[in-house]
């Protein structure tokens, strides 16, 4: 399958490694082609790595991933063109964050950066995932207790097929929350992972929904 990413940050290039390894192609989009961090990726990860715009990572991707930083996500998602995302199941990976005042918060209230994003592309099917992780588990995370749960959210019932069955292949099981305004309960989930992160200086936690 063909992958596209928007965003040259850590998450980015950990889904995108992590898409390469499971066999499928990956283009990884910045704000102009030629971004430093792209090609460092590129030169790491082998043939199946590729880097471009927003606009060529969008148009290439048969699903597509948004990993922006919040503050510049609605501008990523109008330089990548509207267009090339219609009819597309996107990943929204975003947690909406605020620095301003040291501790980290959300930047969103009566809203979620999925729900936002799926306002922002009104043709394409969004799906919430892989928020409420840090990077070095998204793909084929190892806890002691076994596979960690993955929540998802997203109004189409086909894009959320599709995403489960990623992120089944990547070791996930998968807990569907249901539509995209649930995106507001994943991105304060993902707020209880970071508080923890910054309390222990380790990401090495995930999340397991256990049942009886």
């Amino acid at each position: 399958m063909k992958i596209g990413i928007l965003g040259t940050g850590d998450v980015g290039r950990a889904l995108g490694t992590g898409f390469v390894k499971h066999g499928h192609e990956v283009k990884i989009g910045s704000r102009e082609a030629g971004n430093e961090k792209a090609e460092a990726w590129k030169q790491e990860t082998g043939d199946k790595a590729l880097t471009g715009t927003f606009a060529d990572a969008a148009a290439f991707g048969e699903i597509v991933i948004v990993s922006t930083l919040w503050t510049g996500t609605e501008n990523a998602l109008r330089l990548a063109g509207h267009d090339n995302f219609k009819g597309k199941t996107v990943i929204d990976t975003i947690n909406p964050l605020d620095f301003s005042t040291g501790a980290p918060r959300l930047a969103v209230s009566g809203t979620s950066a999925g729900e936002e994003v799926q306002k922002w592309l009104p043709d394409a099917h969004v799906v919430k995932a892989f928020n409420i992780v840090g990077k070095a588990h998204m793909v084929d995370p190892q806890f002691p207790g076994g596979p960690p749960d993955m929540f998802i959210a997203g109004n189409d019932a086909g894009a959320k097929e599709t995403v489960s069955g990623i992120l089944k292949d990547f070791g996930w099981d998968v807990v569907d929350l249901g539509g995209i305004e649930s995106s507001r309960y994943l991105e304060s989930m993902a707020m209880v992972w970071i508080l923890h992160y910054f309390q222990t200086k380790n990401g090495n936690h995930a999340f397991k929904f256990l049942r009886k």
